[in-house]
């Protein structure tokens, strides 16, 4: 994985492949809408981003609920060292959610283009790209 884009996501997607990408909210491409024509924009943080007014980030969903935890976002600190034990505990987090928690970003993929966004620096190691990868998985299997 890019960073952004996967083998799974983006322009280069094959058929029955999801098109599942992540972007900054502060990027200008996601900022003038550039970037999101003719995708499903879901914010996946659990706080607004600072500095964002909610009128310029067109989103189709907010599902605060499956953001980590306090107590994960807190241990994690986004420190790469601690990204593979990060990855492993939110995806519990998310399973423990059920599958109904998932299910408006898995049939949101399943129609067409997706874009998960997060206001994290770091573009490798956050939430939306551990969630990416969940929901890949949950959609055609583990990579």
């Amino acid at each position: 994985m890019n960073g952004e884009r996967g083998d799974a996501g983006g322009a280069g997607s094959t058929e029955g492949t999801a098109d599942i990408e992540i972007r900054r909210v502060h990027d200008a491409e996601v900022r003038d809408g550039s970037g999101l024509r003719g995708r499903r924009v879901f914010l996946v943080d659990g706080m607004w981003p600072r500095g964002v007014r909610k009128a310029d980030l067109p989103l189709d969903g907010w599902p605060k609920g499956l953001a980590p935890s306090r107590e994960l976002r807190t241990w994690f600190g986004h420190d790469p060292d601690r990204w593979d034990g990060f990855r492993e505990r939110y995806r519990a987090e998310l399973d423990a959610l059920g599958a109904d928690a998932l299910a408006p970003l898995l049939d949101a993929a399943r129609e067409g283009p997706v874009t998960l966004l997060y206001a994290a620096r770091d573009t490798e190691h956050n939430n939306a790209a551990a969630l990416r990868e969940h929901l890949l998985d949950r959609l055609h299997g583990p990579r």
